[in-house]
């Protein structure tokens, strides 16, 4: 476990909090080659035929889409703890090559599709307590659209984008607030567990995009504050960053204005909910 010295309380912690510029793009192919094959039986037991309806006209096959009120409940609890999980100790199933800002959300949103069982949990680590009933629309290996999870263009769905290269295991920070999430607004009041924050530093030429999640409540605050998040710093020549997790109230007075998560920062986009929910 991370000591606890490094979360975000207060401005005086707020100034230790460097973000590297923004996310660096990693590799796409080191999510696809980290990933766990199904076991034969899972890749024989696809999905029944149905139509490929995109109802909301969204992008995201509303097979896609977890409908129940229980399902999306479930996916928020699972995806916030996953990824507050590395801060605490970094599964050694995320693979290094896929570390920075949006691989963390890459890495929680897959985690949290999968069957936890018992193999789940021991391939994970200790760092996990079984937070919610798995989803029941599908799991990861039965997922309507595969382990390509994340959309990358514009446009409603349509068959055809299931091989013709929209849907992709990869997806950069833009990638996500751009195709797989829809903006909320900028007011941390309408957030919830599981919603993204996006920031825009168009002084970084090559990844001008950052994202953080949002937790709302964090497992190492027994008071009652819900303003938590969790991000990865990125990458940067000097170090490959690391997990950090902090406050709004924190962040909102961090001495570099443009990493304040308020409405009057124009480099803070704001917050976003994935599609998958919404």
């Amino acid at each position: 476990m991370r000591p606890l010295l490094r979360l975000t309380f207060g401005i005086a912690f707020a100034a230790a909090l460097p973000l590297h510029a923004a996310c660096t793009r990693t590799d796409a192919r080191a999510d696809a080659t980290h990933a766990h094959a199904p076991p034969a039986e899972a890749r024989a037991a696809l999905p029944e035929p149905a139509r490929w309806d995109d109802s909301d006209s969204d992008g995201i096959p509303d097979r896609a889409e977890l409908r129940s009120f229980n399902d999306r409940e479930s996916f928020r609890k699972w995806f916030t703890a996953i990824a507050e999980g590395q801060f605490y100790e970094t599964s050694k199933e995320w693979n290094a090559g896929q570390r920075d800002c949006a691989g963390l959300v890459r890495f929680a949103w897959r985690e949290s599709l999968r069957a936890h069982d018992r193999a789940w949990f021991l391939r994970m680590g200790e760092a996990y307590d079984h937070v919610a009933p798995d989803v029941r629309a599908y799991t990861l290996e039965r997922s309507p659209v595969g382990e390509k999870l994340f959309r990358t263009s514009t446009g409603s769905f349509a068959a055809s984008n299931l091989s013709d290269g929209t849907f992709s295991e990869f997806a950069d920070a833009r990638t996500l607030k751009d195709y797989n999430t829809r903006f909320v607004g900028r007011d941390a009041a309408r957030a919830v567990a599981g919603d993204l924050l996006f920031f825009q530093q168009p002084f970084v030429q090559k990844y001008p995009y950052h994202v953080m999640l949002f937790l709302g409540r964090s497992r190492a605050d027994s008071g009652a504050a819900a303003d938590w998040v969790v991000y990865h710093t990125g990458s940067s020549a000097r170090d490959a960053g690391e997990v950090r997790l902090a406050r709004l109230a924190a962040l909102a007075r961090h001495p570099d204005r443009r990493w304040r998560p308020v409405a009057g920062n124009r480099n803070f986009l704001g917050f976003y909910r994935l599609k998958i929910l919404d």
